[in-house]
């Protein structure tokens, strides 16, 4: 009869890939979004502004002004939270959101499209934007991107 070898449990064990799986930022955030589907719409401005002034300076600084930015560019884009991120909405669907860097620990902010937003140009477009600033040639390039984001 032939000799068959087998691994040891604390052998397989040692070899095995262990995954690192979400961080606990990004649990987090999918929590966040557990919560607002349970919510439900309940006061999307209120809630974006309570998530803004939770945000680390440098970050609430610059969602303060996105925030101010898309009501004057875009008032017809509701505020609500999406992940526990500040979010922009037309028909209820998130076209815009700003994603703070010290949430995911990241050296710079982002500020991302979704899929409803009008950014096609091609067959391959960036939908989300680093952000470390936010200066006036940001600010104008932001209201550019919402209006064709919207058209």
């Amino acid at each position: 009869m032939a000799e068959t070898k087998t691994a040891s449990k604390s052998s397989r064990k040692t070899t095995r890939r262990t995954s690192t799986g979400f961080t606990a930022e990004e649990r987090a955030a999918m929590k966040e979004r557990v919560r607002e589907t349970k919510k439900g719409k309940g006061d999307g401005e209120a809630d974006v502004l309570h998530k803004i002034t939770e945000m680390q300076d440098a970050d609430r600084a610059m969602a303060e002004r996105l925030h101010a930015i898309v009501k004057e560019s875009a008032p017809e884009l509701a505020p609500r939270t999406y992940y526990g991120m500040p979010a922009y909405a037309k028909d209820d669907k998130v076209v815009l959101f700003f994603k703070p860097g010290a949430k995911f620990k990241t050296r710079y902010a982002t500020l991302g499209f979704s899929d409803k937003a009008n950014l096609d140009e091609g067959d391959m477009w960036p939908t989300e934007f680093a952000l470390r600033s936010l200066s006036d040639t940001e600010e104008k390039r932001i209201r550019a991107l919402l209006s064709e984001a919207l058209s």
